[in-house]
């Protein structure tokens, strides 16, 4: 029906925005939907018809790089970032842009640093590796805390776009909620990680065809993108290098270059919903090639966003909002732009309803995914290691259907939320930064203990909500008059670019000078990453110094020595091996062996004696062992982990039914050729060369 755009009163008169959703509109956004669910169905009914885990919850590690590269990008481009996006460059100007510098670094580091690290040991969820490097404790640890991330996250995912829609359209609230939900359940309960991939893939076109439609449009009716350009810089939005060096500072060149990098990393690095991406690929080259494919990606996905807010900009110096529209939340802010440019075109404004709903299901499928990989394979199997992989394969899918119907429940909670609903927004990048600082702990530094790990996260975690939470309220208590009248609930500016790093704060009346705590809060939320991160590194050094044995193995470094004891230390530096991934007791980085051959991996550490029998927690002696060459050379971890080279397609090792290469950590028995008896206390995995 026929529909104002005030939606907390009565429509004004002399108000033309008046939206009309056709036929073709409606038309459009069920196209989105069944074709969504036709993915699903295609891959539930084809191949092997997600018949096993690795098949369901990793694509059975046969996607190309392209697919993967898509999807990484869907994953975290929401719906809500779509519309917050262009709302803070048509309030605060283009310095916003700056960002794109930090992708370079932010996809670099991935590609070079934690790829080779999760690929190479072929895991299924990144938290296996904290098992790996410090013990089950940390792997829980680290799970709970993603749970607990990614649940609040994707109900307000779900809810807040819907909500904006609703409030300028008249587009029904719970209807748009409830399908998007079941439809992105079905689909990722059906078709596993494959469909999801696929879909992520048709919705990213669905997301640049609603984006270009808009700036196609928009700048067509102000006369041209030079036109607009010169427009905005004439009105002074668009921004010169900010080189302030200042941290409380909002936007500036070094906060959004440099502390962009560590939300980069803390998404694109250890986030479980893109590593499970990256280890879908058929080959390690290929999961490196998906993130340089993401860069140009991304770069234009941001430009897009700023290119729409621009354009929304000098749109609105010709066609000024009306009164009750200009202290609107900023993503009604954009749709209300959208809606009134595209208004007499039939079929355009459908198209970016489903542009806005790609968002919102390609984040939460992601969501749906990726939290019944970790509850799979770090909650249930250690405790049921008999699990068959017909009953495993079935658990999961039915996790990924209980976690759908979670997300349409936190929806409804977060339609409760009322001003809560920014700080649970923001909830979701106070816990990235934790999360990255946790895993570099493990990964570069061979003298944290799990002792230090667990007490880094925590206080990491402390200091991400005290500061987050603190800051939100100091920004609320700014803002309080006037309170805008806006009828959803979000944040003055919905950030996610890649992710929602924590919301954009609309520019409020600050205290003129803030001091102490005040001054601790205006740190800008784009340093939140790099500040929890490094809370966790420091207090995790200094407990482990403080604990006692600060231990650790080395990392697997690729290579085939001509024998264990022949391996010359070189370098990292001087090689191309790749980065240090220290498993419990390693040596320092740069003692690691320079790789040789991709198919194999070599560790050091504390060996017992060959053909000694098990002796648990002996640190006698210390030897290379070589992982993925033919039999006599096998690693031995205990649980036992087999590392195997990534040339075929399936090289999951299955111990006693479990599919992830990782035997079940109940077995307390000792299997011949697997490994030995562990003895109560600190884990100590140790390695061993074995001969048949």
């Amino acid at each position: 029906g026929c529909v104002g755009f005030g939606h907390t009163g009565p429509v004004l008169p002399g108000l033309t925005l008046a939206m009309e959703f056709t036929v073709i509109d409606y038309s459009i956004f069920v196209l989105l939907l069944v074709l969504s669910s036709a993915i699903g169905l295609f891959y539930a009914l084809s191949g092997d018809r997600q018949r096993t885990v690795q098949e369901f919850l990793l694509a059975n590690r046969n996607m190309s790089f392209l697919p993967v590269a898509l999807s990484l990008l869907a994953t975290f481009q929401s719906a809500v970032a779509i519309l917050g996006v262009p709302a803070e460059i048509f309030r605060s100007g283009t310095e916003y842009w700056f960002l794109g510098c930090s992708y370079l670094l932010g996809l670099l580091i991935p590609a070079h640093i934690f790829i080779p690290v999760f690929y190479r040991l072929r895991i299924t969820s990144t938290y296996e590796y904290l098992e790996l490097r410090f013990n089950k404790t940390v792997r829980v640890f680290g799970t709970i805390t993603f749970i607990f991330q990614m649940v609040i996250y994707m109900g307000v995912v779900l809810y807040a776009p819907a909500l904006a829609l609703n409030a300028v359209t008249g587009f029904d609230l719970w209807s748009a909620v409830l399908t998007m939900g079941l439809v992105c359940t079905l689909y990722t309960t059906l078709g596993g990680l494959k469909a999801v991939i696929w879909t992520d893939v048709f919705q990213t076109l669905v997301m640049f065809a609603g984006q270009l439609a808009v700036i196609i449009v928009g700048a067509q009716r102000v006369g041209g993108m030079a036109r607009v350009w010169h427009l905005a810089d004439k009105e002074g939005k668009i921004s010169g290098i900010d080189l302030d060096p200042d941290p409380f500072e909002r936007h500036t060149f070094w906060t959004l270059a440099v502390g962009g990098v560590f939300m980069m990393l803390s998404l694109y690095g250890v986030n479980q919903a893109q590593v499970q991406r990256y280890l879908s690929a058929r080959s390690e080259q290929e999961a490196k090639l998906s993130c340089y494919a993401v860069f140009p990606c991304q770069q234009i996905v941001l430009c897009l966003s700023c290119l729409t807010g621009l354009v929304m900009f000098v749109y609105n110096q010709e066609h000024p909002l009306a009164p009750n529209q200009r202290h609107s939340s900023p993503d009604q802010l954009v749709l209300y732009f959208v809606m009134d440019v595209l208004q007499d075109l039939p079929g355009l404004p459908g198209l970016f309803v489903a542009c806005l709903f790609s968002g919102s299901l390609s984040t939460i499928s992601s969501a749906f995914n990726s939290l019944a990989t970790v509850t799979m394979e770090d909650l249930v199997r250690p405790h049921c290691p008999g699990l068959s992989e017909s009953r495993a394969t079935l658990l999961s899918k039915l996790l990924a259907l209980g976690y759908g119907l979670l997300c349409l429940g936190m929806a409804y909670v977060s339609s409760m939320l009322g001003p809560v609903l920014q700080a649970a927004i923001s909830i979701f990048g106070m816990v990235g930064g934790p999360l990255l600082g946790l895993f570099c702990l493990g990964m570069f530094f061979p003298c944290a203990n799990p002792t230090g790990a667990i007490t880094g996260l925590l206080a990491g975690l402390a200091m991400a909500f005290w500061v987050g939470i603190g800051g939100l309220l100091h920004n609320m208590r700014a803002a309080e008059a006037p309170p805008p009248p806006n009828g959803t609930a979000l944040p003055a500016v919905g950030n996610l670019t890649t992710i929602l790093t924590t919301t954009l704060l609309a520019p409020t009346p600050t205290p003129q000078s803030p001091t102490g705590l005040q001054k601790f809060y205006s740190l800008s939320y784009m340093w939140y990453s790099a500040h929890n991160s490094t809370t966790v590194i420091l207090v995790g050094l200094l407990v482990s110094l403080l604990t006692g044995e600060c231990g650790g193995v080395g990392g697997p470094a690729v290579s085939r020595p001509p024998s264990p004891s022949a391996l010359p230390p070189r370098p990292h530096a001087a090689s191309c091996c790749g980065p240090p991934h220290h498993l419990p007791g390693a040596a320092p980085p740069a003692l690691l062996p320079a790789p040789e051959v991709q198919a194999e991996a070599v560790l050091w550490g504390d060996l017992p004696c060959p053909g000694k029998g098990p002796r648990p927690q002996h640190r006698g002696e210390r030897g290379w062992c070589v992982v993925g060459a033919p039999p006599p050379a096998v690693l031995l971890l205990s649980p036992a982990l087999s590392l195997q080279g990534a040339d075929h397609a399936d090289a999951t090792v299955k111990s006693n039914g479990v599919g992830n290469g990782l035997a079940p950590p109940g077995l307390q028995e000792e299997e011949e050729g697997q490994g030995y008896i562990r003895a109560a206390g600190a884990p100590t995995y140790a390695l061993q060369e074995t001969s048949f």
